[in-house]
């Protein structure tokens, strides 16, 4: 502990205790009524008075056993010994009279406690200060206006950290580079003996809940040198000027600690392109970037000085700041693949009692597309349940419903829903479940289930088969046609659609325009690009400028109407052909409310070789058409009779006026492959 530390500490206690002793006093005598002590004085028991020439109080010593009291003289009456005199105290029992005047008065008293609280309160601020900032003596005085322009990162210990690159899964090449510079700080003289340098900036790249500050909470652990945390939105403030003192002053603390690392969490906040934009920016804001730029580009080369910064916006960052010599390093930090997944969940599973049952694995492959944060927040859940459960080890169902929990929300038990829409939502997802088992392409269905969850009135999980970062053609359709097999099922069923299926054509329009306008698999236009990409809505962007005429979008939304049309005939066929299954899987589900795919496929298997047994037109609203059978040839769905052509439904579409040249579109990119693969419709 420094000099200045322990003098301050001093002072305050000395402080502190005067305060005390002027306040309280160590042994505060008995009040006595003065007229008592006249009284006493005249029977000679008064052995001696002690007055105070600052006021009225008097200290009043008994000849029996020097018994102490305190009197007050009442106000705008002589001095005491006129007092004694005219009391008729006899000479001879007169006792002594002191007069004290180096006691303290009351308004020098009230001034000293109140310079002590003033004293007490600073240093508590001090104290505060001090410990947020992990005990960094270059932060100087607690807060306030002066302290404006200094830095707010926070000095992060390796025990404060509590992470190692032991707690990181699913992200091996992230973990590689970062280890890697973690071993240039350690063993510097081992890289500089070939020549290389130190990388002066490494940028974290990666959607919501991958990893990323997971990671350089994991390089505060295993660095064993200063690690200063800062966020990019702590920098600019109301006042002028201070986001620019705030980056000299961490640079300044930086080089003193040196070798040691500075973490930018969610630097877009701080980085964005200057100049005019959509969305502008402050010259407050520049002046800040500007400062940055500087401070980064001015290192010299033995500095040992690393910064690490995190953003899933790396679109809207300024170029000079991305270039090499600031951020040397780009590290993308992807979704993790299935071995990535078990392995997190593996990490995640220490601590927590598992039945025997439970198959880790068997979880990673039924959680394509979740992000670490998810496979986090999935183990939580489950543990959580069975602790409502009253079990003792989390079982396989804790988890299946975990993952639903994660996937759609919590069960809506409460909710009030009629017999008619119970029935319609069951036919809506076992519309879903058979084709995705039927389309060819789609993953195996994993879950019907009819029980509301968030804004679900139900919903069909599939999964469990491998994660795609690639689409073909083919299968597209085939998931266009399994997110439209429940408004087929409906329109099949009951003569007419609900609002349930908005969002699954939403989503099936989605896939039918970045079919047509960023993958070139419309037969139409072939491989062209139609409209300016401008990235995911995470990653930055997700909106499209059209770079094409006003012709050209009523082509274009043609040639999307006729996919959705073609996805939607597609499913309508399949349903039709397999409306005994429909009928036997719906009236199951009724039943149990939730089957496994498992009993799906059992359900499927038995209508194959037994039939139904029933009169199906006594069941549901079914026309004679919408059961036609028909011979299939080829996938499901796409013999001609069932199936309009593109081009005929085009032609069946009324002229619209001609729209703007700019269309708004969302794009399916590396992230929409990833909903694609965790889907629950």
């Amino acid at each position: 502990m420094s000099k200045k530390i322990l003098a301050i500490g001093a002072a305050l206690v000395i402080v502190v205790l005067v305060a005390i002793y002027f306040l309280t006093g160590a042994n505060t005598p008995e009040k006595l009524a003065f007229s008592d002590v006249l009284t006493k004085a005249r029977a000679g028991e008064v052995k001696s008075i002690t007055t105070n020439s600052n006021n009225r109080n008097i200290i009043v010593v008994l000849n029996k056993d020097n018994q102490t009291f305190t009197s007050t003289i009442p106000a705008g009456r002589q001095k005491i010994d006129d007092m004694l005199a005219n009391a008729g105290v006899p000479d001879d029992k007169y006792p002594d009279v002191e007069n004290d005047t180096g006691g303290m008065s009351d308004p020098l008293r009230n001034f000293v406690l109140m310079v002590a609280v003033m004293v007490l309160f600073l240093g508590f601020l001090y104290w505060r200060r001090r410990r947020r900032n992990g005990g960094d003596s270059n932060n100087d005085f607690a807060g306030g206006p002066f302290s404006m322009g200094r830095s707010q990162a926070r000095l992060i210990t390796p025990q404060k950290a509590g992470v190692t690159f032991e707690d990181v899964a699913g992200a091996d090449e992230a973990k590689q580079e970062l280890q890697e510079v973690v071993e240039f700080l350690k063993r510097p003289d081992k890289f500089a003996a070939l020549g290389a340098r130190i990388p002066k900036g490494v940028l974290l790249v990666g959607s919501p809940g991958t990893g990323k500050t997971l990671i350089a909470k994991a390089v505060a652990g295993e660095a064993n040198v200063p690690f200063l945390s800062v966020s990019g939105s702590e920098f600019v403030e109301m006042y002028v000027g201070v986001g620019a003192s705030r980056v000299r002053n961490l640079f300044a603390r930086a080089k003193k600690m040196a070798p040691c690392i500075i973490f930018i969490d969610e630097v877009d906040a701080l980085g964005r392109k200057r100049g005019a934009r959509a969305g502008g920016g402050t010259d407050e804001r520049e002046q800040t970037l500007n400062q940055m730029l500087v401070e980064m580009d001015g290192f010299d080369s033995n500095t040992n000085i690393i910064i690490i910064a995190a953003t899933n916006r790396p679109d809207v960052l300024d170029a000079a700041l991305l270039r090499p010599g600031r951020f040397d390093r780009q590290v993308t930090i992807d979704n993790p693949d299935y071995k990535g997944r078990a392995a997190i969940l593996s990490v995640h599973a220490k601590g927590k009692p598992f039945a025997p049952e439970v198959d880790l694995d068997r979880i990673a492959r039924q959680t394509p597309g979740f992000s670490g944060a998810d496979l986090m927040n999935l183990c939580n859940e489950a543990a959580i349940l069975t602790a409502r459960r009253n079990k003792k080890a989390i079982g396989l169902s804790e988890l299946e419903e975990a993952i639903d929990r994660v996937l759609a929300g919590p069960e809506r038990k409460s909710r009030i829903v009629s017999e008619k829409e119970r029935v319609t939502v069951a036919y809506h997802e076992v519309g879903h479940a058979l084709v995705a088992k039927l389309a060819g392409t789609v993953d195996p269905v994993q879950k019907i289930s009819i029980i509301s969850r968030g804004r679900m009135g139900g919903y069909t999980r599939i999964g469990a088969g491998e994660d795609r970062t690639l689409w073909t053609k083919t299968q597209l359709e085939d998931f266009m046609a399994f997110a439209l097999g429940g408004a087929a099922a409906e329109e099949l069923t009951f003569g007419e659609v609900t609002t349930g299926p908005s969002d699954d054509i939403n989503k099936a329009t989605e896939i039918a325009r970045a079919m047509v306008c960023d993958y070139g698999m419309s037969e139409k236009f072939g491989p062209l690009a139609l409209g300016s990409k401008q990235g995911n809505e995470f990653l930055g962007g997700g909106q499209r400028s059209g770079n094409y005429s006003g012709n050209y979008a009523y082509l274009i939304d043609r040639e999307i109407h006729a996919l959705v049309q073609k996805a939607l005939g597609r499913a309508k066929q399949i349903l039709t052909r397999y409306n005994l299954h429909l009928i036997a899987i719906a009236t199951a589900v009724l039943e149990k409310e939730v089957i496994s795919g498992d009993e799906m496929d059992e359900i499927f298997d038995r209508v194959e070789k037994e039939g139904m047994g029933v009169n199906m037109f006594a069941l549901r609203p079914f026309t004679g058409d919408q059961l036609g059978l028909r011979p299939v040839t080829g996938r499901l769905g796409e013999d001609h009779e069932t199936v309009v052509a593109a081009e005929e439904i085009g032609d069946s579409i009324s002229e619209p006026s001609l729209p703007s040249s700019t269309v708004a579109s969302h794009i399916l990119d590396q992230d929409e492959t990833d909903d694609l693969n965790r889907t629950a419709v």
